[in-house]
C-alpha cells in the first residue's frame, strides 16, 4: 500500500473544502483508509494514522475505532509512539469504557521507566482519565515518584495525587508523609502543584485541615517572598512576580484561616501587606487583590482589615473592566449583611452602576442598592430607585417594583410617604407589579384613616384619562367607591382640594367599565365601585340602578354576576344595602399559625353540619369550585363545594352568596331544587368516622399505587378502611419530589363522580424537598354507598424552577379492595 499522507497535509486538504459535505466526504475516505491499515496491522504507520484520528475526532467526527490502535502504541518501545498513544488515550478514553483498564499495566511499567518524558506521560494520563480501579492499583507509584528529587516528576506527580484524592479519598493519608517537605522546594512548579494538593486535602478532610494549620507561617513566608522578591524573568507576568501561585496560596490561607484564631492572626500582617502593596494597573493585580478580598472576609479577620477589602472593591467599581465592576458588585452583595456601614460608603458609586449599559452590571448594582436601604437613607435611595425604575429596561421593572414595595413597607418614614412611592411605582410600572400589590396597598390606605381624602384624590387625578396602568386603576376603583363623598365633599387638607361632582366620579368610573384597556377584574372592581357610591350619593342613585341593571346582561359572567346580585340588593334587599355596603374596617394582615382543615363535599346529598375546627379570623379560604369545573370535563360530576366554615370571601360577587341564597343564578328555577339521591348511609363521611377505633384491619391488604409521575413528581396513593363505616376509603397521598430543586405552592385538587362523596383534608406542607429528601401527605375520605368502581379525576398545581406548573390526570387503576 502506498504510504498514508502526513497529518499536515490532511489538515491542508479539509481546509480547502467549500462545504460541510465535502469535508465530510474527505474525512470519510481518509477514515476508510486508516480501517484498512489498523486491520493490516501496520505497525509503520500507526503513529500517523492515530494522529489523523485525533484531528478528525476533535472536528467532531467518531474516532472511537481508534481505541486499541492507542493502546498499541502506548505499547510501544518508542516515545513518539507513547507520545501519541497517550495522548490518544486521554482523548478517545475514559472510566466508562471497560478498554482503559488494559492500559493500567503499560502506565505501570511506564511510571518506573528510567525516562523522564516516559514517566511524565503516564503521570499526565492517570491524572486525566484514571478510574478509581486504576488509582488504587497505581497510588503506590505516584507516591513514590512524589518523593523525588526531580522537580519535574515531583510536579506532575502532585497534580496525579489530587486526581487520585478526588477519585479515592480514602488513599488521601498515603500521601500525607511526602507532603512535609514539598513546601521547602525552590521550584515554582513543585510549589504551585504542592499548594494545589494541600487544598484538595483541607477541602476533603477535616482532619487534614486541623493538620496543615501548622503550615500557615510557611505559606506566609513563601507570599512575603514573593512580594518582596525583585525582577525575575522567569516567573514575572505584567511586573508581578508569579501571580498564580500567589493566587492559589491566598486560597489556600483561606481556607486554613477559616473559623480558626489563631491562623486567622498568623495572616492578617501578610494580607494588609499584599493588599497596599500590589499594583492595580493591570489585570493581574487586580486578580490577586480580589483573591485577597475574598480570603479577608472569609477568615476571623480584623476590623480595620475587613474595611480595607471594602474599599478595594470600592475601587474596583471605578474600574473602567465590566467583569472587574461586576465581580466588585457581586463581592460587595455578599458582605453587606456583616459589613453594612463600611459598604455603605461606597453607596453613590453603586447607584451610579445603575446607569451602566451592561445589563448584569444594572441588575447585580440594583440588589445591591435594595440591601443598602435602611430608616436612614430610605428617602434618597428611594428617589434613585424610582428614578431607575422610570428608565430601566421591562425585564428590571418587576424585580425594581417589588423591592421597593418591600423596602417601603420595612423603612417608611410616615404613611403618606408610604401610600405616594406604592402610588408612584403604580403609576410608572403597574402592569409589572406582583399580584398581592393592589391588595397590600388598599390595606395600607385603608388603614391610614387620616388619608383618606387625600389618598382618593391623588388617586382620581392620576387616573384621569389614562387607564393603562391596571393596578392603579383598580385601587383607584375601590378608593372612589370607599371614600367618594370625601373626593366630592373636598375635605382634603394635605393638598388643595379639588372640585368634583357626583356625576363626573360616575363618568370615570363607567369610561373605566367601558374602557378595551380594562381587564375583566378592573370592571368588577369599578362595578362594585359604582354600587357602593349608591349609598355615598344621594343624587344619581338612579343612575347607578340603571348602570348596574345594564350589565346583569353582560357576556361576562364575573360583571354578570355581580350586577344581577346588586340588582337584587336594590329591589329584594334594599334594607340591607346600607350595613351591607358601609366602609370597611381596618383589616389586619393575616399570619396562619398551622395548617386549617378545608372539608369538602363532592355529592349531591345536602351535607350534614360539621364538627371542624373553624379558620382564624381574616383567614380567606379559596374555593376550589371553579377550578374543578374546568377539572372535570364529563357529565357525571359535579364539583366539589366548600362545607367548612368561612370568613369573608376575597372577591366582591362571593360576598353576597351567603346572604342571597334563595337568587336564582342558574337559569332553573329556584323553587325546584334537584332532588338529592337517598342513601342509606349518615348524609356525609364523616359522620361515620366519629368513632373509635378509626381504621379496620382489613385495610392492610390493599395494595397502593403510583397515582401520578411525570417531570420528577410522584403521587403514590395508600389505602385505609373505616372500622365503624364499611363504605368510607381513606386515601393518604404522599407527594415526593426527585429534581434538584424544590417545588413550591404545591396544590392538590382531586374530583370524583356524583355517586361518591369525597372529603380533601389539608395537606402537612405546601412544599415539597428535593431529591426525595421529604414527602407531602394529604388525606382524602371518599364515601362509596353503593361499592361502585372508583375513579378520580386530579388536577395538580405548583412552582418548579420559577415557572408556574399545572398539570391534569386520570386515575382509573384502584385496586379492587379499595371500593369493594
Amino acid at each position: 500500500m502506498p504510504a498514508p499522507i502526513r497529518l499536515r497535509e490532511l489538515i491542508r486538504t479539509i481546509r480547502t473544502a467549500r462545504t460541510q459535505a465535502e469535508e465530510r466526504e474527505m474525512i470519510q475516505k481518509e477514515c476508510a483508509a486508516i480501517r484498512s491499515s489498523f486491520r493490516e496491522e501496520d505497525n509503520t504507520y500507526r503513529c500517523r494514522n492515530v494522529a489523523k484520528l485525533l484531528y478528525m475526532h476533535m472536528l467532531g467526527y467518531p474516532a472511537h475505532f481508534g481505541q486499541l490502535e492507542c493502546l498499541k502504541l502506548i505499547a510501544s518501545q518508542k516515545f513518539t509512539d507513547k507520545r501519541i498513544g497517550y495522548l490518544g488515550a486521554m482523548l478517545l478514553l475514559d472510566e466508562r469504557q471497560d478498554v482503559h483498564l488494559l492500559m493500567t499495566n503499560c502506565i505501570k511499567n511506564d511510571l518506573n521507566h528510567s525516562t523522564q518524558y516516559v514517566q511524565g506521560l503516564a503521570l499526565c494520563t492517570l491524572g486525566c482519565m484514571g478510574s478509581s480501579e486504576m488509582c488504587r492499583d497505581l497510588a503506590g507509584e505516584v507516591e513514590k515518584l512524589l518523593k523525588t528529587s526531580n522537580s519535574y516528576l515531583r510536579k506532575k506527580a502532585a497534580l496525579c495525587a489530587v486526581h487520585v484524592i478526588r477519585k479515592v479519598p480514602e488513599l488521601m493519608e498515603m500521601f500525607l508523609p511526602a507532603t512535609k517537605n514539598l513546601l521547602n522546594e525552590k521550584n515554582h512548579g513543585v510549589l504551585h502543584t504542592s499548594v494545589v494538593l494541600l487544598t484538595e486535602m483541607c477541602e476533603r478532610s477535616p482532619d487534614m485541615l486541623a493538620h496543615f494549620r501548622k503550615l500557615v507561617p510557611q505559606l506566609v513566608r513563601i507570599l512575603k517572598n514573593l512580594i518582596m522578591s525583585g525582577y525575575s524573568p522567569e516567573h514575572d507576568v505584567s511586573g508581578i512576580s508569579d501571580p498564580f501561585l500567589q493566587v492559589r496560596i491566598l486560597r489556600l490561607l483561606r481556607i486554613l484561616g477559616r473559623n480558626d484564631d489563631d491562623s486567622s492572626e498568623a495572616m492578617n500582617d501578610i494580607l494588609a501587606q499584599v493588599a497596599t502593596n500590589t499594583e492595580t494597573s493591570k489585570n493581574v493585580g487586580n486578580a490577586i487583590l480580589y483573591e485577597t478580598v475574598l480570603t479577608i472576609m472569609d477568615i476571623k479577620s480584623e476590623s480595620g482589615l475587613r474595611v480595607l477589602a471594602i474599599n478595594i472593591l470600592g475601587r474596583f467599581l471605578l474600574n473602567n473592566d465590566k467583569n472587574i465592576r461586576y465581580v466588585a458588585l457581586t463581592s460587595l452583595l455578599k458582605t453587606v449583611q456583616t459589613d453594612h456601614n463600611a459598604v455603605q460608603r461606597h453607596r453613590s458609586t453603586i447607584v451610579d452602576c445603575l446607569k451602566d449599559l451592561d445589563v448584569s452590571i444594572k441588575r447585580r448594582a440594583m440588589e445591591l442598592s435594595f440591601a443598602l436601604v435602611n430608616g436612614n437613607n430610605i428617602r434618597g435611595m428611594m428617589k434613585e430607585l424610582l428614578y431607575f425604575l422610570d428608565s430601566c429596561e421591562p425585564e428590571f421593572k418587576a424585580d425594581c417594583a417589588s423591592g421597593i414595595f418591600l423596602a417601603a413597607e420595612k423603612y417608611a418614614p410616615s404613611k403618606r410617604w408610604h401610600i405616594d412611592t406604592i402610588m408612584r411605582v403604580l403609576t410608572t410600572a403597574g402592569s409589572y407589579v406582583r399580584d398581592d400589590a393592589v391588595p397590600n396597598l388598599i390595606q395600607l390606605i385603608t388603614n391610614s384613616m387620616e388619608m383618606h381624602a387625600y389618598t382618593v384624590q391623588r388617586l382620581y387625578k392620576a387616573i384621569f384619562g389614562d387607564y393603562s396602568q391596571q393596578s392603579l386603576v383598580q385601587v383607584a376603583s375601590w378608593c372612589i367607591g370607599e371614600y367618594g363623598d370625601l373626593l366630592v365633599s373636598g375635605q382634603c387638607e394635605e393638598e388643595e382640594p379639588i372640585q368634583v361632582t357626583e356625576d363626573e366620579v360616575l363618568d370615570i368610573l363607567e369610561s373605566i367599565l367601558i374602557s378595551n384597556m380594562s381587564v375583566s377584574v378592573t370592571r368588577g372592581y369599578a362595578l362594585t365601585a359604582i354600587m357602593k357610591l349608591s349609598t355615598r350619593f344621594t343624587c344619581t342613585v338612579n343612575r347607578i340602578k340603571k348602570v348596574v341593571s345594564i350589565y346583569g346582561s353582560s357576556i361576562d359572567v364575573e360583571l354578570q354576576q355581580r350586577a344581577v346580585e346588586y340588582n337584587a340588593l336594590f329591589k329584594k334587599y334594599d334594607h340591607m344595602r346600607p350595613a351591607l355596603l358601609e366602609r370597611m374596617p381596618v383589616m389586619e394582615k393575616v399570619t396562619t399559625n398551622g395548617p386549617t382543615e378545608v372539608v369538602q363535599t363532592n355529592g349531591e346529598t345536602e351535607p350534614a353540619v360539621l364538627e371542624t375546627k373553624p379558620p382564624p379570623p381574616g383567614l380567606q379560604p379559596t374555593s376550589q369550585a371553579n377550578d374543578l369545573l374546568d377539572l372535570l370535563g364529563g357529565n357525571d360530576t359535579t364539583p366539589v363545594i366548600p362545607t367548612a366554615p368561612m370568613s369573608k370571601p376575597a372577591s366582591a360577587g362571593g360576598e353576597l352568596l351567603d346572604l342571597l341564597g334563595d337568587l336564582n343564578l342558574t337559569g332553573s328555577p329556584a323553587s325546584a331544587p334537584a332532588p338529592a339521591p337517598q342513601i342509606s348511609q349518615p348524609p356525609f363521611l364523616l359522620d361515620g368516622l366519629s368513632s373509635q377505633p378509626l381504621f379496620n384491619d382489613i385495610a392492610a391488604g390493599i395494595p397502593s399505587i403510583t397515582a401520578y409521575s411525570k417531570n420528577g413528581l410522584k403521587i403514590d396513593f395508600t389505602f385505609e378502611r373505616s372500622n365503624t363505616n364499611p363504605s368510607v376509603t381513606v386515601i393518604t397521598i404522599q407527594a415526593s419530589n426527585s429534581t434538584e430543586l424544590d417545588m413550591t405552592d404545591f396544590v392538590f385538587q382531586a374530583a370524583v363522580p356524583k355517586t361518591f362523596q369525597l372529603q380533601l383534608l389539608s395537606p402537612s406542607s405546601s412544599v415539597i424537598p428535593a431529591f426525595n429528601s421529604g414527602t407531602i401527605t394529604q388525606v382524602i375520605k371518599v364515601l362509596n354507598p353503593q361499592k361502585q368502581q372508583l375513579r378520580m379525576r386530579i388536577k395538580l398545581t405548583y412552582n418548579h424552577k420559577g415557572s408556574a406548573m399545572q398539570d391534569l390526570a386520570e386515575v382509573n387503576n384502584f385496586p379492587p379492595q379499595s371500593w369493594q
